[in-house]
């Protein structure tokens, strides 16, 4: 199919036009270039002329929004602005209602399917004892397994502060010991008496 841009001379209007068609032919993969209810539809239509696709794809050329809403209303369709940026701007004819009924079903399917990833903290110290850090690794290993972020805290105590190279040390131990579950993406750093570093699951294979 060939399409006639020669009206469309100003920058940017061939983009637009052709995201327009990306956001209907693609929104499976909700690439939007507007919200659902951002769409100007029907009597809402003021423009004095108006470049009209129908409900495949195919251009059906420029008209007035008159002509074009009587065009919608002979087919039983609505006739919805896509591309309100463009000059002459862009309208399709489609059942709108069942195109929001869709969206909608779709954006609660990706909502429902979308991961959601949280940080649970591992508090350590300088001078933690065998023990208590297997305690540690236990938790941040059941953390990393669920999918969680581990930050890994090290808060130094008095003096401590002055010995920062022990602590630094604890931490890299951890991440070693922890490398089988996890990575880490933010190496140790120090924010006031505080020490910390992110670990984040490792992909499945």
């Amino acid at each position: 199919m060939v399409l006639d841009y020669q009206s469309d001379s100003r920058s940017g209007v061939l983009k637009e036009w052709r995201c327009a068609l990306l956001f209907f032919h693609r929104a499976n993969r909700f690439r939007r270039c507007f919200g659902i209810n951002d769409l100007m539809i029907n009597e809402e239509i003021r423009d004095r002329e108006v470049r009209v696709v129908d409900q495949n794809g195919e251009q059906l050329g420029v008209m007035s929004s008159r002509d074009a809403l009587a065009l919608a209303e002979q087919r039983q369709l609505d006739l919805v602005k896509i591309a309100p940026q463009a000059r002459p701007p862009v309208c399709k004819l489609m059942d709108y209602g069942k195109y929001r009924f869709e969206q909608s079903k779709k954006e609660r399917e990706f909502r429902k399917n979308q991961k959601v990833i949280t940080v649970k903290e591992v508090r350590l110290s300088a001078t933690i004892e065998d023990h208590d850090i297997d305690v540690k690794f236990k938790n941040a290993v059941k953390f990393l397994k669920e999918g969680n972020k581990v930050k890994v805290t090290i808060r130094f105590r008095g003096r401590q502060i002055t010995h920062s190279e022990i602590g630094r040390q604890v931490m890299t131990e951890f991440a070693e010991r922890i490398k089988e579950y996890g990575t880490v993406d933010k190496a140790p750093t120090i924010e006031g008496r505080n020490m910390s570093m992110f670990i984040t699951p490792k992909a499945a294979d």
